[in-house]
């Protein structure tokens, strides 16, 4: 730590990774609690794709219950994103720190603005299983709209072999990220020299996530692909 006198408050990095595991959980409980005690929600909780009318995309209120492995995966997802949310507010909390420390004080910090897009990093992979679970994924609609129900749905179908050949090289990229930066006990550049495998771990676990939301999504797909078709033939 040496390297670091003089520079004010320095966050250990056990203590940014602690935090990062430890207060969303608190939140989330919190959010819970008062819940449960009769409070309002901060929104309406609707989910991106029910804030859309049925003209923007009908396939929103097509629902299917799922099946045991649907519904882990889709509660997993859900609690994932909802987990990583929360950091947000530690971005804005570090950033108000940093404004605080060099504007009154005189003594800019070494670790806030790499402690943040870490931050954000990590929180933007762990995501991408949420976002699949509410359609929040950009996609091209030119041809999409175009097609009926069944049609679209089809069309997930066939895309979703693409989405998993990305997914499948990002994992398999990932764990070797994640592999070669801990057997070197890899460290950022900067002064703060924090550990970066754990932020390639979030990348293989985020990945991971991600692909199980796609396999998730594929089965709804397809069973309610034959559930139309059976429909049109009755």
């Amino acid at each position: 730590m040496s390297d670091l006198e003089g520079f004010g408050f320095v966050m250990p990095h056990w203590l940014y990774w602690g935090w990062l595991a430890v207060m969303p959980l608190i939140m989330m409980a919190w959010h819970r609690w008062s819940r449960a005690r009769g409070g309002e929600p901060a929104d309406p909780g609707m989910t991106p794709g029910e804030l859309q009318s049925e003209e923007d995309d009908p396939l929103i209120y097509l629902k299917f219950e799922g099946n045991w492995f649907t519904r882990i995966v889709d509660w997993t997802s859900e609690k994932s994103g909802e987990f990583v949310a929360f950091w947000t507010v530690n971005a804005v909390v570090f950033y108000f720190f940093e404004v605080i420390m060099r504007y009154l004080f005189n003594q800019p910090t070494v670790w806030v603005h790499e402690a943040s897009f870490l931050l954000l990093g990590m929180q933007y992979l762990l995501a991408g299983a949420f976002a699949m679970l509410h359609g929040a994924h950009v996609r091209v609609d030119v041809v999409y709209n175009l097609l009926p129900v069944r049609g679209r749905i089809g069309m997930d179908i066939f895309t979703s072999m693409f989405f998993f050949v990305f997914a499948l090289v990002l994992m398999t990229t990932s764990w070797t990220f994640f592999e070669n930066s801990y057997s070197m006990n890899e460290t950022t550049v900067e002064t703060w020299g924090i550990q970066y495998w754990p932020v390639k771990g979030m990348m293989m676990l985020g990945s991971t996530l991600l692909l199980l939301a796609g396999i998730s999504k594929l089965i709804k797909d397809i069973v309610l692909f034959i559930r139309l078709g059976q429909e049109r033939v009755a």
